[in-house]
């Protein structure tokens, strides 16, 4: 059931979810099963609880030292009191983690679009100040870990709004 609910409720249901607002920039870096590294690229994320439209919408945008970028829109819906998404890329949803008790964890868990069986789980970290977070992502295919990503982001802005639209 799709909750329809403002940006402002959205903040009060999920508080540690309210503390990503802003943009981030960080690393990625991929590794395979055995631990040697894939892949890596920067990014900027503008993760937005906008006045109008979805109560929560990010966007993620990438580049490689080789020059190739990407940009991907998440755009969220509230199902059952958590962020949920169903778009071209991803079947998933986020929720902050009640039995933290230090009020730091977020979990995620997505499928492809298209591809059932390859799934992910996410645990993001927020540090108690708010200016940094550590993101952990387990990626499964036929119920077999395949890949981890690492993501370090440090906090950039609270005023995403400046940074909308624009290039990365």
């Amino acid at each position: 059931m799709t909750d329809n609910i403002t940006s402002t409720e959205l903040k009060k249901i999920m508080p540690l979810l309210a503390r990503h607002e802003g943009v981030w920039e960080g690393v990625y870096r991929y590794y395979d099963a055995e631990g040697n590294k894939t892949d890596e690229h920067v990014s900027r994320l503008l993760c937005r609880f906008p006045e109008t439209g979805p109560a929560y919408h990010q966007t993620n945008y990438y580049r490689w030292a080789d020059g190739r970028s990407e940009v991907r829109d998440f755009p969220a819906n509230i199902v059952n009191g958590r962020i949920a998404w169903d778009n071209e890329l991803i079947v998933g949803w986020a929720s902050d983690v009640p039995l933290d008790d230090f009020k730091r964890t977020t979990m995620l868990n997505w499928t492809r679009t298209g591809e059932p069986d390859l799934y992910l789980y996410e645990m993001i970290q927020l540090s108690d100040d708010g200016q940094s977070r550590s993101r952990t992502w387990q990626w499964f295919k036929k119920d077999r870990l395949f890949q981890r990503t690492l993501i370090d982001e440090k906090f950039i802005s609270a005023d995403w709004k400046s940074y909308d639209g624009k290039t990365f």
